[in-house]
């Protein structure tokens, strides 16, 4: 049997197409849902003027917390979510109780899916 888990419980989430402060709103609101290797004081930097930036999270699905609230975001933030099925489909669920959900792109693979969603305020 080993350590397997019944379904991997974690989701890796790329954000781009934003701000920073975008960013982080959108970071700030899923770890008030979530544990995440990204919280509190990991704020999402710019690196470059003219290259597009990408900013990554891990957050953990299995141990949700309550009482996130809806967050308002400046303009839309791009996001794409990648985990096995269960994951992905718990994460996505939350991510429209807290922001306005456009289903751009769904990929699926064996194990696990890749989600493409556009965020808007509310």
């Amino acid at each position: 049997m080993g350590s397997e888990r019944p379904h991997p419980e974690s989701v890796s989430v790329e954000i781009s197409g934003c701000s920073k402060q975008d960013a982080r709103i959108v970071f700030d609101t899923l770890c008030a849902c979530f544990a995440s290797d990204r919280c509190s004081d990991d704020v999402p930097e710019e690196f470059s003027e003219t290259r597009p930036t990408v900013w990554l999270g891990t957050f953990d699905v299995a141990d949700a917390h309550e009482g996130a609230r809806p967050a308002r975001l400046s303009s839309s933030v791009d996001a794409d979510v990648h985990g096995g099925y269960w994951a992905v489909d718990r994460f996505r669920t939350t991510l429209g109780s807290l922001f306005t959900v456009h289903d751009l792109s769904t990929v699926p693979g064996d194990q696990e899916e890749e989600l493409h969603v556009r965020l808007e305020s509310r």
